[in-house]
């Protein structure tokens, strides 16, 4: 288990009511995840199915009504070891205007640093490699509020780097921009888990961005009902559709053509796949 960055063990979470214990809900039931170093890994979900609740506790912002979750190692309901948690497993959220504190885009990234007593020589230079990993040095004297959407997150993002973790989870942290913003998100998710060795978990609505990782997970009803590569899991249409989420594009079109005779693969995830397949098929005939 020495490669593992987040595990999950028997893991349940019971939102509690503050007036009827009937009004209880439970949000996640007996889970069991093993989160690899430098995997890529997005969670599904429909709204209320968990994904969230599994997020936070994944960076200790909540702890499991039962079971454990260890984060480097580290149980997260150790209280001494919060800051550590947290370090190694950054996050950034649904909003990137909730998430800036700094007035001046490299100010908002050394923020974290400064306050865990990071030496201001170390800062500087943490400050500029996050900021140049994400494409963002030469805004770093910029207003964030003067940014595109995709830049604040992109400047969210940076804050977690200079912290340095070994994993960053992304809680929707796609789902308020527009497709230009997200696509910049996604490259440079994709980047810092390829160039950079970061792990990361994502937990999103679009099934675009699904198609881009190594496994996905998917979660209904606050259990896990799919756990493969992203092939696997969405040539299993029906199954995905039952779950109340959508397959790629291109996937929905191969299932139509295969279920009026054709025969061509199930587990076409993206429009080059598709392309490349539909050409072979015409010239072949």
């Amino acid at each position: 288990m020495d490669n593992d960055i987040i595990r999950a063990e028997s893991v349940s979470y019971v939102y509690k009511s503050r007036t009827d214990k009937d009004d209880d809900l439970k949000a996640l039931s007996n889970v069991n995840i093993n989160i690899e170093k430098g995997q890529f890994v997005v969670v599904l979900g429909r709204n209320g199915s968990g994904k969230s609740t599994l997020s936070r506790l994944m960076n200790a912002l909540l702890l499991p009504t039962e079971g454990v979750v260890y984060v480097a190692g580290l149980d997260t309901r150790d209280e001494n070891a919060l800051w550590e948690i947290r370090r190694s497993a950054g996050m950034v959220f649904q909003n990137p205007d909730n998430q800036i504190v700094g007035t001046v885009v490299e100010e908002d990234v050394a923020f974290g640093p400064e306050n865990i007593g990071v030496p201001p020589e170390e800062i500087r230079e943490r400050v500029d490699q996050s900021l140049k990993s994400v494409g963002l040095f030469e805004y770093r004297d910029n207003a964030p509020h003067l940014l595109s959407g995709g830049q604040k997150q992109k400047v969210a993002i940076a804050g977690v780097l200079a912290m340095k973790p070994e994993c960053i989870i992304f809680d929707e942290a796609t789902s308020m921009l527009d497709p230009v913003g997200r696509k910049e998100v996604m490259h440079t998710i994709k980047s810092l888990n390829k160039d950079d060795k970061i792990t990361i978990i994502h937990i999103t609505h679009h099934m675009d961005e699904a198609a881009l990782s190594d496994r996905v997970i998917v979660i209904e009803e606050g259990s896990i009902i799919m756990d493969d590569t992203p092939k696997r899991v969405f040539s299993e249409v029906e199954n995905i559709k039952s779950a109340g989420l959508d397959v790629p594009q291109v996937t929905e079109l191969f299932n139509e053509l295969n279920k009026e005779g054709c025969k061509l693969p199930d587990d076409i995830l993206t429009v080059e796949e598709a392309f490349d397949i539909l050409r072979k098929e015409l010239l072949t005939k």
